[in-house]
């Protein structure tokens, strides 16, 4: 019997940004009918090797076959062509177009010189279909969708360009778990056909549940490969970093925390996705948001930070009536308080602008006089967040675009920290982050606790949930419907609260 041959081999790539060596002498093989997990921090390398096979970059040295042929890409066209389609975790769609336009943009089917509607629409049923996103319609607007629809769109557009080596960036990050188990069945049917699949994540349990071989990058060069299951976690991670892995979580506060409360909410509603909320968050308390995706969670923190209109109930901060009637508002000293978005690229960063400049932003007031920046101000306070949220960065004046997804983070979190906040909301801050980073933000958020920062935290990761926060409110249909703290963070009790079932139903 023949030996089957690898369908992608990289040797040798070296890519260099600058001073910046991104990859050093990388080698990776990938087999037809495959999954093949590529593991490792932000700033490991990984970005850059997908970016190479998809077109997107160059290499510098090295050489990579597709099928026992030597090819570069130019473009990502090019690659796309040849049948390596990337879907990145950031996403690449469209706002104002359509869902099919999305879909079959780089080579729409024509009649009479004309983009034939009815056959794109076609094209557009059958993709979402095959990605199991039926739910979605082809004439919708991207723009209109919800990150979890528009992250089922990119995937429905990769597949109706029926690829031979798929690459999946991180394609799970902001998806509810029913979209994920599609999507599980999705790739678990192209590996069946023959289809070779990189699939890229942080999310150890996917990894255990889809991958059959595993290569771990570090610092830009391959450290490991080997089949999936050989390795424990613990023995993973510290491939990944370095180091021993253990104290995921640092230790919680003392509490419990009494008097007043740095932010309170009495009967919050809004729009029918919010319900009779109540709640209060001390000075020094680390308070947890759990609940199935999409029960109100996101709003919630939209409402405190007064970016939502039409919002009723109360508001008080510092035991004072005192509702923001805007962002803008809500940061200023008076009210104190900063929200980190779900989306780093779009609601977080100017990703054109340079590390500096987006670390500024909401502090402007405070490091400028008489409205011109002082720059000896500016460039200290730049240089503290640098070093207190640890960011990997050659210069602050590099294009923020040009970090890791983990380094993009601490840039949207320090970028807030710069304006000492004293009430800090978090919208999944950890989504698509590798787990070094992951620990440097739970040390950070303890070290704000410890400080006097209240802060109120949602996150999709139950881990975290538990191993994070004081108290946790669970949410269902938008209202509160469990409160649990201390040992009763379970896992058992978030789920069961999050289905509103059981011992739930009647707390």
């Amino acid at each position: 019997m023949a030996e089957i041959a690898p369908i992608l081999t990289m040797k040798g790539i070296t890519k260099r940004y600058g001073g910046v060596v991104a990859l050093r002498d990388a080698d990776l093989e990938i087999m037809p009918g495959r999954i093949h997990a590529v593991l490792g921090e932000n700033g490991a390398g990984k970005s850059t090797l997908i970016k190479i096979m998809s077109g997107a970059v160059a290499p510098d040295e090295g050489q990579m076959t597709l099928a026992g042929s030597n090819v570069s890409f130019t473009s990502p066209a090019a690659a796309n062509a040849a049948g390596i389609v990337c879907v990145f975790q950031e996403l690449s769609l469209i706002p104002d177009l359509s869902v099919a336009d999305n879909i079959v943009i780089s080579g729409p089917p024509t009649r009479g010189g004309m983009i034939d509607r009815k056959a794109q629409r076609k094209i557009a049923e059958q993709a979402l279909a095959d990605a199991g996103a039926t739910d979605v319609h082809p004439s919708a607007l991207v723009k209109d969708l919800p990150l979890s629809r528009r992250q089922m769109v990119e995937i429905a557009k990769a597949l109706a360009r029926k690829p031979r080596v798929l690459i999946l960036d991180e394609a799970t990050s902001a998806l509810t778990a029913a979209d994920v188990q599609q999507v599980f069945s999705v790739i678990k049917r192209l590996r069946q056909e023959g289809t070779a699949i990189i699939y890229i994540s942080h999310r150890m349990h996917e990894i255990a549940e889809l991958a059959d071989d595993c290569t771990v990058f570090r610092n830009g060069r391959k450290i490991a490969t080997y089949k999936a299951g050989s390795k424990t976690d613990n023995e993973v991670v510290e491939l990944m970093i370095g180091r021993e892995y253990k104290n995921v979580f640092p230790p919680k506060g003392t509490g419990p925390h009494e008097g007043q409360a740095a932010i309170a909410c009495k009967g919050l509603s809004w729009a029918g996705r919010l319900n009779d909320i109540s709640l209060a968050i001390h000075p020094g308390e680390v308070i947890g948001l759990g609940g199935l995706d999409g029960q109100g969670q996101r709003e919630l923190l939209l409402a405190l930070f007064g970016v939502l209109r039409g919002v009723s109930g109360e508001i008080t901060i510092n035991g004072r009536p005192s509702a923001a009637s805007d962002p803008s508002e809500a940061r200023l000293p008076g009210f104190g308080m900063a929200l980190i978005p779900e989306d780093r690229k779009t609601e977080g960063l100017m990703l054109p602008m340079s590390i500096a400049d987006n670390l500024c932003f909401a502090a402007l007031d405070r490091i400028s006089s008489r409205g011109i920046i002082d720059r000896k101000v500016a460039e200290a306070r730049i240089g503290e967040m640098i070093e207190l949220l640890q960011i990997k960065v050659a210069s602050a004046d590099l294009p923020v675009s040009s970090l890791s997804g983990g380094n993009q983070q601490k840039v949207v979190i320090a970028k807030w920290l710069m304006n000492s906040p004293r009430i800090v909301l978090l919208n999944d801050p950890t989504r698509g982050i590798d787990v070094g980073t992951k620990q440097e933000i739970y040390l950070l958020l303890r070290k704000l606790a410890a400080s006097g920062v209240a802060i109120l935290f949602y996150s999709t990761d139950y881990d975290e949930l538990i191993g994070c926060c004081d108290r946790v409110l669970v949410m269902y249909g938008g209202a509160i419907v469990r409160e649990l703290a201390g040992d009763a963070i379970t896992e058992h009790a978030l789920v069961s609260s999050a289905l509103n079932i059981g011992e739930a139903a009647h707390t």
